[in-house]
């Protein structure tokens, strides 16, 4: 095969697209929460002293969800935050079925016995005026 072969056969063979990845993201990643409303999945990976929780989110339940954030606290054993941050996601505005990555970085190791508190919030619209604004929390336990 000629090499204009090639690159046209690559250009219309249907790569995947960024929304493809991130649909078989939230089902490969190891860990997962879902509610009425959003899915979460999500892995962490240690950087030395640092943790970053990486993952995707769907919006389950509205026309569109806005200005969502996905704030993650770390909590040692004896019950004390070591750490808190926050991802805002862009798009500022996601559609129902679509997903989202994120990315939340901790500047502690995360071990195992520490719980990470997940609180996410966002504003939810069916396509009329305003709109909720929901905030759901989870505690998720690191093995």
């Amino acid at each position: 095969m000629g090499k204009l072969s090639q690159f046209l056969s690559t250009v219309f063979s249907g790569s995947p697209t960024s929304s493809d990845v991130n649909s078989e993201r939230l089902k490969s990643l190891p860990n997962h929460y879902s509610q009425f409303d959003m899915a979460l999945a999500w892995e962490i990976k240690q950087a030395g002293m640092e943790a970053v929780v990486e993952g995707v989110g769907k919006n389950l339940r509205y026309a569109f969800m806005e200005g969502i954030e996905i704030w993650i606290a770390a909590v040692d054993a004896a019950g004390k935050t070591t750490a808190r941050n926050v991802c805002f996601v862009i798009p500022r505005q996601v559609k129902q079925d679509e997903i989202f990555p994120f990315s939340v970085k901790l500047p502690i190791a995360v071990e195992p016995g520490m719980l990470l508190k997940f609180t996410y919030k966002y504003n939810g619209s069916d396509g009329g005026d305003g709109g909720v604004d929901w905030m759901q929390s989870f505690e998720w336990g690191v093995s």
